[in-house]
């Protein structure tokens, strides 16, 4: 597929010009800006498998709004978008594009990396198989959970992320940081604010679940508990830690953590972990804790210079769950875990409602990696909708007037 496929749909030059017309790319989301007029916010993307094509349309149609990404976080396909993001340049230049053309021309299939019998299973449970094909196909997979556990290793994906980015000079998180936390010369705080671009420093956050010692990560922040020189690290393992979802890839699992008093201080200060540090460590997809963690970038008692944007794929939570089987009880259960931290922070925090957008996926499947050009396609335009309405939609100066009235109880 080329990018056009996506960018000349009919669908999407309407809804381009549209906005256009209507003016939405000179209003007011952010007091951040550089020279050129672009403004910039924090993004964080939602997890989601294949999904994930669509939030593509959204980054998108918000960079051909003149709108930058400062920084960028995410869980599972989130944060395979927010690493590309941030793998392809410094924060002033749009890069959606070739994310596009890069992601769109990838056989999502291949990520399915196991032997045949996984394939078949997988299959089977995208095409909603009978129980007793279900039954079958599972038996056959049983030693893949049992000796590996997850159906793929996840091998694949892992060699095309990392290709992706030594195809873009970056090989370590050193060259990453070199490469994204660059600031513009010419950033500067919108005329008339008075505040200023101090201690403004874009950063990159990818969310996982450490399951032997029970921790939300955030990589690279953390990265310093698993490696000796994390800055000399493939950058591509951070997400590959992310997207690990449960039984369907094998974890990450890394060894030699580093040990001796001082990694077991760093453990303490940085996640409350009081034991020794563990020798090997593995990690499964950051959604089972936090698949949406629009908290990352939060900063209490002060109105920001920047917003952050969030993106849902689809609504998890627009009706209750129906519980009748016990596969609907462990679904219901699992889906309560990894929503809950999201939710319980949006309660606490309304203000951030105006922040966030959910796209409509319709009825494609997360877990569909065969997922055909014609869907990526729908998916691609369902994000750029999202982004329409969103940007339409959001008051950036009602919304710090919001944040100055909530400030006001804690002077």
């Amino acid at each position: 597929m080329k990018t056009t496929d996506f960018t000349n749909n009919p669908q999407v030059v309407q809804l381009l010009e549209r906005m256009k017309n209507d003016k939405v790319d000179q209003k007011q989301f952010s007091d951040l800006l550089d020279g050129s007029g672009n403004q910039y916010i924090e993004l964080v993307q939602e997890g989601g498998g294949v999904l994930g094509v669509a939030l593509i349309g959204y980054t998108w149609v918000l960079e051909q709004m003149g709108i930058r990404f400062f920084s960028l976080a995410g869980t599972s396909a989130g944060s395979i978008n927010a690493m590309m993001l941030a793998g392809l340049g410094d924060i002033s230049q749009p890069k959606s594009g070739k994310v596009m053309d890069v992601l769109v021309n990838k056989n999502l299939y291949d990520f399915v990396d196991g032997d045949s019998d996984s394939k078949d299973f997988i299959k089977a449970l995208v095409e909603k198989a009978k129980r007793v094909k279900m039954i079958w196909k599972g038996w056959q997979v049983i030693d893949e959970i049992f000796d590996d556990l997850g159906l793929n290793p996840g091998d694949d994906f892992l060699k095309w992320l990392t290709q992706f980015l030594n195809d873009n000079g970056i090989k370590t998180v050193a060259d990453l940081n070199d490469r994204f936390i660059k600031l513009p010369n010419d950033l500067a705080i919108r005329e008339g604010i008075t505040k200023t671009t101090d201690g403004l420093k874009p950063r990159l956050a990818i969310i996982s679940a450490d399951l032997t010692t029970e921790t939300k990560v955030e990589f690279p922040a953390m990265a310093s508990l698993y490696w000796a020189k994390p800055e000399e690290e493939n950058p591509a393992l951070f997400v590959r830690a992310s997207m690990s979802i449960p039984y369907f890839f094998s974890p990450l699992q890394i060894s030699n953590i580093p040990e001796g008093q001082e990694a077991k201080k760093n453990w303490e200060a940085l996640v409350s972990f009081m034991g020794d540090p563990p020798a090997t460590c593995f990690f499964v997809d950051g959604g089972i804790l936090s698949n949406f963690p629009i908290d990352v970038f939060h900063k209490r008692n002060s109105v920001p210079r920047l917003p952050t944007f969030g993106i849902r794929l689809g609504d998890n939570r627009d009706k209750a769950n129906k519980i009748a089987t016990p596969t609907n009880l462990f679904g219901a259960m699992f889906n309560s875990l990894r929503h809950l931290h999201d939710y319980d922070f949006i309660l606490k925090n309304p203000d951030y409602r105006m922040l966030i957008e959910k796209i409509d996926i319709g009825d494609h499947d997360w877990l569909n990696f065969g997922i055909t050009d014609t869907a990526k396609v729908d998916l691609f335009f369902r994000g750029a909708q999202a982004a329409e309405r969103f940007l339409r939609k959001f008051d950036w100066i009602e919304y710090k007037k919001i944040r100055e009235q909530l400030m006001a109880p804690n002077r």
